[in-house]
């Protein structure tokens, strides 16, 4: 009952250039949480899709390495916060969240 109100958070917020620059790093997965025709529109380079609204999504999180930091992002950043903490109670540790999702991205889109 006393953990009922505690809203801490197992992920972390970054602004677009701190995400850019942490997914440089060697053990960063990036991972697009929106719909297929979204991720076809345009997504980060190098980013896996995975939908955190499909019926699948749980399934193959599951499958991914819990060694790897996972960098997510979305359209805005709600659906990739909802995966974030979806992937946190399947106990994945390194999670990061691009806060404003890709409309705040300034780097290339791949098409």
């Amino acid at each position: 009952m006393f953990g009922l109100f505690n809203k801490t958070k197992n992920y972390q917020d970054l602004d677009a250039s701190t995400f850019a620059e942490s997914m440089k790093k060697h053990n960063s997965v990036v991972l697009d949480v929106r719909t297929k025709s979204e991720f076809n529109s345009g997504h980060l380079p190098g980013a896996k899709h995975l939908d955190v609204s499909s019926r699948e999504f749980y399934q193959k999180a599951q499958q991914l390495d819990r060694n790897k930091h996972y960098m997510v992002y979305c359209r805005s950043g709600m659906r990739s916060g909802d995966a974030c903490k979806q992937l946190s109670k399947m106990e994945f540790e390194q999670l990061s969240n691009l806060r404003g999702g890709i409309m705040q991205w300034r780097g290339k889109i791949k098409r």
